[in-house]
């Protein structure tokens, strides 16, 4: 057993599956006593080895609760890896005075993991946000084993099979249903499916040359207004406003301070007066 759980601690079922699948499936089962005695230690004493012994051990059952994931869409060697997350959080969490086998609390935490990442990867917008609507996103793609519509029987049936209303099937049928469409389009397509793809035909806001025109407007007002009301400050406090907020190297208050002989503080009050004079004179000539 331990040469099997030192060939599986090297492999990653992305990286060879085929590999790992079957060096997994070399790691002997787990009597019930060997399991109680694993998790006992775990449980009462941290063991490490103990965990790492339960994991790999129930690694076969991951790979045939991943397997029954597979029209998704999605790689199998991933959906693989999310389930071994749940099975360590199974592990992590199992007490064994709960008197159940490992494999009857962690098919819980398996499937739970497996479901969150098929929901997260399997269309780029969630199909099902809601805990209800993740249950019946799920039962829903067991039940429709064809690809055309259901029709206002079968519809019912599924209704009142998963015991939703009808309008929430259909609903999540149509979700099913969707397409993803890339918003830029492929790069190889030619110049007349290039412009079917929504980057070509979504409204770009920002080139209106109204508002353009308005915000340039506005703009020149606003500094020409600036400019008359500085011109009206005296030349000290003109200079203190040029330095401190016009120019591209801002001086500091001590600076200014030293260059007028004065204190910062002195500056300071000095700034403040000019930019009320500023707001004055700018608000009156709106």
């Amino acid at each position: 057993m331990g040469t099997n759980l030192q060939l599986v601690d090297r492999l990653v079922p992305g990286a060879n599956l085929e590999a790992y699948i079957q060096a997994a499936s070399r790691i002997p089962v787990l009597t019930a006593d060997e399991e109680r005695e694993l998790a006992e230690r775990l449980h009462y004493e941290d063991d490490v080895d103990a965990a790492r012994y339960l994991v790999m051990s129930h690694l076969r059952f991951v790979i045939h609760i991943a397997r029954s994931y597979s029209g998704y869409g999605l790689a199998q060697a991933d959906l693989i890896q999310e389930g071994n997350v749940g099975l360590m959080k199974a592990v992590k969490r199992f007490n064994p005075e709960y008197g159940v086998r490992l494999v009857s609390f962690a098919v819980h935490w398996i499937k739970a993991e497996i479901h969150e990442f098929i929901l997260r990867n399997w269309r780029i917008v969630k199909v099902a946000t809601t805990k209800a609507q993740r249950k019946l996103f799920f039962n829903l793609r067991s039940q429709k084993k064809k690809l055309a519509w259901l029709s206002h029987d079968e519809l019912n049936a599924v209704a009142e099979d998963l015991g939703v209303a009808p309008k929430v099937v259909r609903e999540m049928e149509g979700r099913l249903a969707s397409h993803d469409t890339a918003f830029d389009g492929p790069m190889d397509d030619d110049e007349d499916n290039a412009y079917q793809a929504p980057a070509y035909y979504l409204e770009d806001t920002r080139s209106n040359p109204a508002t353009q025109l308005e915000n340039s407007n506005w703009s020149e007002d606003s500094n020409g207004r600036l400019m008359q009301a500085l011109e009206q400050l005296d030349e000290r406090s003109q200079d203190i406003l040029r330095e401190r907020w016009l120019s591209e190297s801002k001086s500091t208050l001590h600076e200014l301070a030293d260059r007028y002989g004065v204190s910062a503080e002195r500056i300071r009050q000095l700034e403040k007066n000019a930019m009320k004079k500023i707001r004055v004179q700018m608000s009156e000539a709106a």
